[in-house]
Order: C-alpha cells, then sequence, then structure tokens
C-alpha cells in the first residue's frame, strides 16, 4: 500500500526523540490509552463469555437438550417413541419423564414444588443431576417405596435432611365418605442435590416414576428428555425427529425454553462491547492530538519534503503510517495484556480478595461465587481489527492538514 520513501520516514518520526517532550508524552498516553482499552475489552468479554458457559452449563445441565411432549397431555407408547427417536444418529439418549405441581408440608412448611418423576438408571443419561448430589444416591429411589430426592434450599425452608419425612399434597382430589379430600401422601428424603440455581434448588423435587404415575393416578409420562452430541445442533436435530414421529407430538429444544434468558445474555454482551469500545475509541482518537501536535512541529521538515517533490498524497501516507505504527503498538500490548489477564483471572481475583480479606461475589448472595473466564480468540481478533479501524480513521485527518501544508508558508519565518 506505501512506499520504502513513505514507510522509512514515518517509521523514522516514530523512532525519533522529539524536541518537544509533550507530544512525546501524548503519544505515549495514546498508546497506553488504546493498549488499556483493549485489555479492558478482552478481558470483560472473557469474563462475560465464561459466565454465559457456566450459567448454560447449569440450565443444560438440569434442561434437556430437547423434550417431546404429546399434544393430548400425557404420553402412553413412550418405549416405541424412544426407539424412533433414538434412530437418530445425533440423538444418544432418551428417558422418560413425569411431571406435575404439588405442596411439599413438614412441621408447618409448606412450599410449593414441581414434582418429576424419573427412573434413576435413565435420567443420569440426559441430566446432571446424578453428579450433583451432596447427599444420597439416584440409586436410593426405589419403586414402591416412596422416597423423594429435593433441592438445598427447598430443604432449608421445609428443614429436613437425609431420612427425614415430608408429605406431598397433589393438587387432584380423591372423593371419600367424608368428601373430597386432596391426595396426601408421606415421602422418605433419600437424597439432596445442589445444582446451584435458584429455580431448581428450591422448587424441584424428584421421585420415582412409578410412584409419582401412582400418586397422580396417570399410567402415561409427561414426555421424553432427548440428550443430543451437540446441544448447539439441537434445533436442527429436533425438526429432524419431529419428521419422523406422528402428528400429535411436538419437540420442544433448549432454545425455545429459554430463549429470553439467552437473548438477554447475548444483548448485555454486545452492550458491554459497545460501551468499552467508546474507551479504546477515546484513546485512538487521542491520536488526532498527537499527530496534530506533530505536524505543527514537523512543518519545516513538511515544507522540505515538499519542496524536493514529496506528493501531497506521500506526506499524507507519512504521518498515516505514523499513527497507525502508534496504535499497532498499543493493540499489541492490549493483546497480549487482555489474553494473560483473562487466562488468569481465575487465580488472580481470589488473589486480590485473600489480600483484601472480601469477596466480590458472595456464595451467600450469588450461586456463582467465582469469576469464571473463557477466552475466545474469535472476540480477540475482533476488538483487535475494530481498535485498528479506530487508531486508522483517526490519523486521516492529520495526515490530510499534513497534506496541505505549503512550501512557502512554512519556511517563511525559518
Amino acid at each position: 500500500m506505501f512506499k520504502p520513501f513513505e514507510a522509512f520516514i514515518g517509521l523514522r518520526y516514530v523512532r525519533a526523540r522529539r524536541r518537544n517532550h509533550f507530544i512525546s508524552f501524548i503519544s505515549m498516553t495514546s498508546m497506553i490509552g488504546v493498549a488499556l482499552g483493549v485489555t479492558a475489552l478482552i478481558t470483560v468479554l472473557s469474563v462475560m463469555n465464561g459466565f454465559e458457559k457456566e450459567l448454560t452449563d447449569r440450565i443444560l445441565g438440569m434442561a434437556a437438550h430437547a423434550s417431546v411432549i404429546d399434544r393430548n397431555k400425557t404420553m402412553q407408547d413412550w418405549h416405541e417413541i424412544a426407539d424412533i427417536i433414538k434412530r437418530n444418529p445425533a440423538v444418544l439418549e432418551a428417558a422418560p419423564y413425569f411431571q406435575a405441581e404439588g405442596m411439599l408440608v413438614n412441621d408447618g412448611n409448606v412450599n410449593g414444588s414441581i414434582i418429576t418423576g424419573i427412573l434413576p438408571e435413565e435420567e443420569p443419561k440426559v441430566s446432571v443431576i446424578a453428579e450433583k448430589m451432596v447427599a444420597g444416591s439416584f440409586t436410593d429411589l426405589k419403586s414402591g417405596n416412596f422416597d423423594i430426592i429435593i433441592g438445598t434450599e427447598l430443604a432449608r425452608a421445609l428443614g429436613v435432611g437425609m431420612g427425614d419425612k415430608v408429605t406431598l399434597i397433589a393438587p387432584q382430589a380423591t372423593v371419600t365418605p367424608a368428601g373430597i379430600m386432596p391426595r396426601i401422601k408421606r415421602f422418605n428424603v433419600v437424597g439432596v442435590f445442589e445444582i446451584g440455581m435458584h429455580e431448581f434448588d428450591s422448587a424441584l423435587a424428584l421421585m420415582h416414576l412409578d410412584d409419582a404415575r401412582q400418586l397422580f393416578r396417570n399410567n402415561g409420562v409427561s414426555g421424553l428428555r432427548i440428550k443430543t452430541s451437540n446441544i448447539y445442533t439441537a434445533p436442527m436435530v429436533s425438526r429432524e425427529i419431529v419428521r419422523d414421529l406422528p402428528g400429535q407430538y411436538v419437540v420442544v429444544d433448549w432454545t425455545q425454553r429459554h430463549a429470553n434468558f439467552f437473548r438477554a445474555l447475548r444483548t448485555e454482551k454486545t452492550v458491554m462491547f459497545v460501551i468499552l469500545t467508546l474507551i479504546v475509541a477515546v484513546a485512538a482518537f487521542n491520536i488526532i492530538s498527537t499527530l496534530v501536535m506533530v505536524v505543527t512541529d514537523k512543518q519545516s521538515d513538511i515544507a522540505v519534503l515538499r519542496t524536493l517533490g514529496a506528493s501531497p498524497k506521500s506526506i499524507m501516507q507519512i504521518f498515516i503510517i505514523q499513527g497507525v505504527v502508534i496504535g499497532i503498538v498499543g493493540i499489541l500490548l492490549g493483546v497480549i495484556g487482555g489474553v494473560w489477564l483473562a487466562s488468569n483471572v481465575e487465580t488472580i481475583v481470589p488473589a486480590i480478595e485473600a489480600f483484601f480479606h472480601m469477596k466480590f461475589l458472595s456464595p451467600d448472595v450469588y450461586y456463582i461465587s467465582e469469576l469464571p473466564s473463557d477466552m475466545h480468540w474469535q472476540d480477540v481478533t475482533v476488538i483487535s481489527i475494530v481498535a485498528f479501524l479506530f487508531c486508522l480513521v483517526a490519523t486521516i485527518y492529520p495526515a490530510w492538514r499534513a497534506s496541505r501544508t505549503q512550501p512557502a508558508e512554512a519556511l517563511r519565518y525559518e
């Protein structure tokens, strides 16, 4: 793009020790500003990626990649449907579940709950809840024993622990000689899990599928949970499954169930990118003031070059090169600092917390008490390109002004 002549002089201006130290100071601050802006962008976006990944793993660990449900509310022939689903090569597993609402009661403590009936041997294949047990095990759920596994928040609200009993009140009524009575059954607490999401830990209760169907007097299941080989291809796999199933079945993937949540995460990340990009923009446009002062300081040099035959375009390219080099150095420093900080934030933050004896994300308030980081090189590339464009645009006006310098005017008082 540039000839060696313009590049030689532009790079020499960058290396030269200026007579005006204030100009050197402004150049340095512009470079440092670009570096800090790029570092902040890379670090913040990596932390946001980390939070998004952590939340996604926790939500999708409980919510299936996709679910098959029957428009008629209950699925009677779930074994046949599961066989059809598993023919798809992208489907790893399918497990039945029964879901209803009820109230858990213990010693005057009442809490509304989502009652989910599962098969203990099948559920771990489609969710991570078996890995989140803090007490007990999935194998403790036995058909006919009326055992129950609840979340830590729900156990705390009810005041129960391992081995205690809770009373489940089902909304369906039973007609007795004494009148219409709600269905009530005592359950043994054989396990406690902790997902780290209030939505699940405070309201979800698991029991054996046979016990749930017996209590709610239903011979079918609510649907089938599906685990695919790749969560991001779940929407496409869901459409393929629908084509293979009879018309009364619907497949709902995780993007539909949690669309608002993930859309909000993406929007927040975009807004943070725009806000932090303004930091880079401010630092990049400091290059304008730097080059304007350099142009003023180099008026005689510009006049001599013009006299020797340099064209206005060449003069413009000289100062564009100088400004771009300042920006590139700042971007490189920022990328190095940002990548290092994003890669070590999970170590640096605990060290700072230990030094100041404080906690940035208190576990009493936040379920994610550590700062996760997930750096994407794609983000680093986009940030570097945007910063470079800002720096390039910032050089155009000062370089154009330098190209408009008239040799006679500049050398009049020399």
